[in-house]
């Protein structure tokens, strides 16, 4: 029912009330109780009433067809400035990519469907080389932690989680080691590793300097130090690993040991920008034709160089290895890839 039908009926509803009392009781002359002359004189009186309630209804008609253009009129404003607002987001947008894009020069790969972009650089610096790859999760489960061959204690290369998984990238993931167990070598990762939500081992702070970097379930990006488990999980975590150090959080650099400060190797490097889309560098290192590799004081330095809001150290040396489309992009410094533990991959 409209806002003027509902004003008419509720206001005219006690009259007609009247109105019909008095049809009735002048329809039955014997059952009066006073003279026909008092009851004509009351009837020429609310005559009278309901012309002036007729003036007023035409009044409350009007206003309350003013109201509801007003309120039409409002919500076509309010729509306007979304729109305004939305387009100003667009153009926002626009103006960061295309700076983000001018620090990290034209892409030599891109992958783009209805779950992720995916923009590929090469990284070719004084001293040492490698590749940036910068990703928008469209969908955030695009992006997952692989388990080697979703088994405790394997490993595997990250070409092969990419193909086994039907990746379209990967790179290599948190810390490991191995051990022997029941006379058998078994590969353990460092800290804790997050699946779909679930820690595939209890919460393991030691040595107290691993960080936790990953998304959570709506691809916001997840990074810092967290001394207990209640901490990590208040950021509902869904995907990540563990290693060290941290590079940068909150756009703020975090120091940097000087025995990790100063020695060269090949790194791996996951962060975030502003916009929240993804950063991950794999460089080359011991390989002094090709790439020496690079200082983690000198990476920090490209990392701010290149606007990076976040910025954390991933598993390096042998381990650090960039697939994409099946096809390893960098050269791992053992001469070929080494298996490791967990891969951080993207769907295509």
């Amino acid at each position: 029912m409209g806002l003027v039908n509902k004003l008419l009926l509720a206001t005219a509803a006690p009259f007609l009330g009247i109105v019909l009392a008095l049809m009735l009781f002048c329809g039955n002359t014997q059952g009066l109780l006073f003279p026909l002359e008092t009851t004509d004189a009351a009837v020429k009186g609310l005559n009278k009433d309901f012309e002036s309630i007729e003036k007023s209804l035409g009044f409350i008609v009007d206003t309350a067809l003013e109201q509801e253009e007003r309120y039409r009129q409002q919500q076509e404003n309010l729509g306007q400035i979304t729109e305004q607002v939305t387009t100003h987001k667009f153009m926002s947008d626009q103006m960061y990519e295309e700076k983000i894009l001018a620090m990290l020069g034209k892409p030599v790969n891109v992958y783009t469907s209805e779950r992720v972009e995916i923009k590929i650089f090469q990284l070719n610096e004084l001293g040492y080389r490698g590749y940036i790859a910068k990703i928008k999760l469209f969908d955030p489960s695009a992006l997952k932690v692989v388990l080697a061959k979703d088994t405790p204690g394997e490993k595997e290369t990250t070409q092969e989680a990419v193909k086994r998984t039907g990746a379209i990238f990967g790179i290599n993931g948190g810390g490991f080691y191995s051990e022997v167990r029941d006379g058998k070598p078994y590969a353990v990762h460092i800290g804790n590793v997050m699946i779909d939500g679930k820690l595939i081992s209890p919460f393991n702070p030691y040595p107290g300097n691993l960080f936790f970097a990953g998304v959570n379930k709506k691809g916001k990006f997840i990074g810092g130090v967290f001394f207990e488990e209640a901490q990590l999980m208040e950021q509902n975590p869904w995907q990540g690993v563990s290693f060290v150090p941290v590079l940068i959080k909150g756009g703020m650099i975090r120091p940097v040991e000087p025995d990790w400060a100063v020695t060269k190797h090949p790194r791996t490097i996951i962060g975030e920008y502003a916009n929240g889309d993804l950063i991950m560098i794999v460089v080359d290192g011991r390989q002094d034709s090709w790439s020496s590799g690079v200082t983690l004081e000198r990476l920090l330095e490209k990392l701010v160089e290149l606007g990076v809001k976040e910025g954390y150290n991933l598993d390096g040396g042998g381990s650090s290895t960039m697939v994409y489309k099946e096809k390893v992009l960098n050269r791992p410094s053992d001469g070929k890839q080494r298996p490791v533990v967990t891969n951080i991959v993207v769907m295509p």
